[in-house]
């Protein structure tokens, strides 16, 4: 009987697999062409038809993009920025997500709807408000107390940093991980004379490990791969990031493809590394949330 169901089942199973094939394919040739042509010289870039591997492996192509430009310094200040915003979103957004769940006061259903409408809200429409924000930011960048004379944030850190500190959807993911968790946890604790920060420290936290892995890999990936805001608000060189960077191999009139891709190699380098330390956690946490 057991024979007769795995082959019922098996055709089934092979059209899964054979599907699961098939898109990880598509989604892996943009990797290996942007790999190839790293290495590929101007020739073989140009050759018609195209040609899948280079003819010469022009592994040199790395070294002359990292001096066409200072990316050692584009790749800092990527990982700071980076950096800074995953710690301030991860304890910024669990410590509301945790309020949100767990403490009972009047409005926290109102301020919740507010967190879930503003993830309704695209990220390009805020660009413009976020730039006169900074812009016109009182006594900073020779600003008066009401934001004149001067360039207020603009081509500085508080730019980078700041707006980008905490998003909606942590605070939504967080509370839907504190939601689920047991009240007796928090009641015990109490009753041992826990303060309500030491019990969403030391009795909640601990917990939703998940939670913490998927939005700081999420974190640092958009803020890694940010583009459009850092060229907005930054104009010198000591500012901008790798994204950025990677416009000096694109003019009007021409685009160095083997630098492109030499230098769009180097920066996926660290987000893929990162995804494969920490995907048993991201996927646990999306697949997580998903069914509270």
């Amino acid at each position: 009987m057991a024979l007769v169901e795995n082959r019922r089942i098996r055709p089934g199973r092979i059209a899964l697999y054979v599907t699961l094939a098939a898109i990880s394919v598509v989604m892996i040739v943009p990797f290996v062409w942007m790999l190839l042509t790293s290495v590929k010289t101007p020739a073989d870039i140009a050759a018609a038809p195209p040609r899948l591997l280079p003819t010469e492996w022009a592994f040199g192509n790395y070294v002359d993009a990292l001096k066409a430009a200072p990316f050692a310094t584009y790749a800092r200040n990527s990982f700071v920025i980076a950096v800074s915003h995953t710690i301030l979103n991860v304890v910024i957004a669990s410590m509301a997500g945790y309020a949100l769940a767990r403490l009972k006061f009047r409005g926290s259903s109102l301020i919740f709807l507010g967190f879930v409408g503003a993830l309704m809200i695209p990220t390009y429409t805020k660009i413009l408000p976020e730039f006169l924000i900074v812009r016109f930011m009182p006594l900073f960048g020779g600003n008066d107390i009401t934001g004149q004379g001067g360039t207020g944030w603009l081509d500085t850190w508080w730019a980078l940093i700041i707006p980008g500190a905490v998003s909606p959807f942590s605070v939504f993911l967080f509370r839907q991980f504190y939601l689920d968790l047991p009240v007796e946890l928090e009641e015990a604790a109490r009753l041992d004379g826990l303060g309500e920060l030491g019990i969403y420290a030391r009795i909640m936290t601990p917990l939703v490990k998940p939670a913490f892995i998927t939005v700081a890999l999420l974190t640092f990936e958009g803020s890694w791969n940010n583009f459009l805001w850092p060229l907005l608000v930054t104009k010198s060189d000591s500012l901008r990031v790798i994204q950025v960077g990677l416009s000096v191999f694109r003019t009007e009139n021409d685009t160095q493809w083997a630098f492109l891709m030499a230098g769009t190699t180097l920066a996926t380098v660290p987000m893929v590394v990162l995804f494969l330390i920490g995907q048993r956690y991201f996927v646990q946490g999306f697949a997580t949330a998903g069914i509270k």
